[in-house]
């Protein structure tokens, strides 16, 4: 069965300067391989063969890296933006989206099996599914709960919460894609809370393996690091 793929691939990379001054950010070189290379690679093992790359800056040389896909034996066309739309907004220009496709963002390290968040979004019948990984932060502060009258309920020294962030890896059905206004900025929290006041069914996928958003200097150094003792295809 045909897998389509969406990846968004069209920012500045602002915070990874200079190393983004002559490359964009999904080239950057991790091990033997850049960024989107090792993404593309693993939707290949798992069974997509058609990516869809939404570019906007330094469009051409994402191009001439990757050409129509034919080294990683897959189908790459490309869909260019004309100004700066955001992390959602680029949908609106791909007209020929399938029931449910893959949206991830181009500069994730992770070792998450798509087939398996593809095939558990189905199997849901979810409009729209958000990869999750789990996060601790830490509090550096003895914690206090107060009644209303400001009355000590609990002290807490120096506890941890928990929580689930988005891995920038989705699957959605074109089903939701009517609330994207044409050539309009829109990015994915307000989206979803758009999908939600609709009543729209969105699921999460909790991921419990290697995840890393190569966002800032620190993360990629981090990556390039990390990156060659991980099996990720």
């Amino acid at each position: 069965m045909s897998r389509r793929a969406v990846v968004l691939a069209g920012g500045k990379g602002t915070r990874l300067r200079p190393y983004t001054v002559v490359l964009p950010k999904p080239l950057m070189p991790l091990g033997d391989y850049p960024i989107l290379e090792v993404i593309v690679r693993q939707l290949a093992q798992c069974n997509f063969d058609h990516v869809t790359m939404a570019v906007n800056h330094q469009a051409n040389i994402i191009k001439a890296f990757f050409g129509s896909g034919e080294s990683w034996n897959l189908h790459i066309d490309y869909s260019l933006e004309n100004m700066p739309l955001s992390t959602i907004a680029p949908l609106r220009l791909i007209d020929d989206l399938p029931e449910d496709f893959l949206l991830i963002n181009g500069d994730i390290l992770t070792d998450l099996d798509f087939d398996c968040l593809f095939r558990e979004h189905a199997a849901a019948h979810q409009l729209f599914t958000i990869a999750a990984s789990r996060r601790r932060q830490a509090i550096d502060y003895g914690v206090l709960e107060a009644d209303p009258s400001n009355m000590l309920t609990r002290f807490t020294e120096k506890p941890s919460v928990e929580y689930l962030v988005s891995m920038g890896v989705y699957v959605m059905s074109p089903k939701v894609l009517p609330f994207l206004v044409e050539n309009a900025f829109l990015n994915l929290p307000d989206y979803i809370t758009l999908l939600k006041r609709s009543g729209a069914r969105i699921g999460s996928y909790v991921h419990e393996g290697y995840w890393l958003d190569i966002g800032r200097r620190e993360d990629y150094e981090r990556a390039c690091r990390e990156a060659e003792s991980l099996c990720l295809w």
